[in-house]
């Protein structure tokens, strides 16, 4: 299908541009040119198989056309084709939010139309691309996520063997705090193999479950059947099987992040961000903040990537990551909106951070204790997942350095002395109270 239209517009800020529908067998190709005429346009519109073959003619043509830009939305895992192949033909390829594309109400959807319409927006300049890392980061990024999903889906296969144990009336998970650990798996191991004597499963206790070993022979006295006992053994050897799988993927993500060096900054300052630093040392300085563990440093670094020049401030980062709240302004009216959805894998790693930090008796721990008075408990614990995120983006923009705790005393230390007082009279007055305030060095 190929359509060619002249058109004449006006306020164009790339004159040669294309935009791609992308589809799971086929992306649609709109490209528009300069026409013959002042402030004509030549747009064409036809089909490509997503194969290989046909991606890299297409970057062929595209190129011989002096496309200066394409454009396609994201959609699924479709584009990656489109995207990489035409990237690597030398083409400039923006990824766009599919949310910031959206035609306008009323109009016809079609793939034609939604191609054109990418077009037109792309050679005005009303987009913006969506970030993307380089080769080595989205593999790391591939290795932290597969992690993430094997380690939710042993969780799950562990919610399954303590839904057994209740069917067969064995209440081991309401004595033990954790029936997966090393007594906990005895015990199970040991009903799997036959045995059904409640002193000789309790016997299998160790640790502080010692002391427990009344209620745990009570907690046996059950009605453990064979049948429960084939369901145990499947789901622990998918448990094992995960866990093994689990740790193979752990090293080779260790291993992707030493192998994986920061480049030098392009005028070779030594104050620049890189300096050849490895990301696993990079990994090492991010555990300096409280909440923070080898596990999220390394979600951190393969979500954000090392290159802090995609992100100029701070403030850009925590925008991406959805940190930041939405500014509504209608008129004399100025409000915040939520903050948005953000990268799921990226907020993940900072709320478990954050919760971290908040318990911790550090400054982030004092910040959230502050915060959460007025604003609550999920709003507090955003705020110190931003305060943790502008942190990273510190470390990592400045090679070499490291976190530094302002201590839980900071606000009490750097309180306006005379404000403080005056608030707390104006408490106290509230409630009934006359204040007479006497120096402490009076006598």
């Amino acid at each position: 299908m190929e359509q060619v239209e002249h058109s004449v517009e006006q306020e164009m800020i790339l004159a040669r541009v294309a935009g791609i529908d992308v589809a799971k067998a086929s992306g649609m190709v709109c490209t528009r040119v300069p026409g013959t005429g002042p402030g004509r346009r030549v747009q064409r519109v036809w089909a490509v198989p997503a194969d290989s073959a046909s991606i890299l003619e297409l970057g062929r043509a595209l190129a011989g056309a002096g496309i200066e830009r394409v454009v396609m939305e994201a959609t699924g895992v479709y584009w990656r084709p489109f995207f990489f192949l035409l990237e690597a033909a030398g083409l400039e390829c923006w990824l766009v939010n599919a949310r910031d594309v959206k035609n306008v109400p009323g109009r016809a959807k079609t793939d034609k139309l939604d191609a054109v319409w990418l077009a037109k927006l792309n050679e005005r300049g009303m987009l913006r691309p969506s970030f993307i890392p380089p080769r080595p980061i989205r593999e790391l990024r591939d290795l932290t996520r597969t992690r993430k999903t094997m380690i939710e889906e042993r969780t799950r296969h562990k919610q399954r063997v303590e839904k057994i144990l209740e069917d067969a009336q064995v209440k081991l998970g309401s004595v033990a705090s954790d029936v997966f650990g090393l007594s906990g798996r005895a015990m199970l191991d040991a009903l799997v193999a036959g045995v059904r004597d409640p002193k000789v499963l309790a016997s299998l206790a160790r640790g502080n479950l010692l002391k427990k070993k009344t209620a745990l022979e009570a907690a046996f006295v059950g009605r453990f059947t064979d049948h429960h006992a084939f369901l145990v053994r499947t789901e622990l050897a998918s448990i094992d099987h995960l866990a093994a799988q689990i740790d193979a993927l752990t090293a080779r993500i260790v291993t992707a992040l030493a192998a994986t060096h920061i480049p030098d900054p392009p005028d070779d300052r030594a104050d620049g961000p890189g300096g050849g630093e490895s990301l696993s040392t990079l990994a090492e300085r991010l555990t300096e903040i409280p909440g923070i563990g080898p596990y999220g440093a390394q979600v951190i670094l393969a979500e954000i990537g090392p290159d802090m020049t995609v992100f100029p401030t701070p403030g850009h980062l925590a925008s991406w990551a959805k940190l930041t709240p939405r500014t509504i302004q209608s008129g004399a009216r100025n409000t915040h909106g939520p903050t948005g959805k953000g990268n799921p894998w990226l907020r993940g790693a900072l709320g478990e951070a954050a919760m971290s930090a908040a318990r911790s008796n550090t400054f982030l721990g004092a910040r959230y204790r502050r915060i959460v008075k007025r604003r609550g408990h999920i709003k507090a614990l955003v705020a110190i997942a931003r305060s943790i995120l502008v942190a990273i983006w510190h470390l990592i923009n400045n090679p070499g350095t490291h976190y530094t705790d302002l201590g839980p005393d900071h606000y009490q230390t750097h309180a306006n002395r005379t404000r403080k007082t005056r608030s707390l009279i104006k408490q106290l007055e509230a409630l009934g109270h006359t204040v007479t305030l006497t120096p402490a060095n009076a006598g």
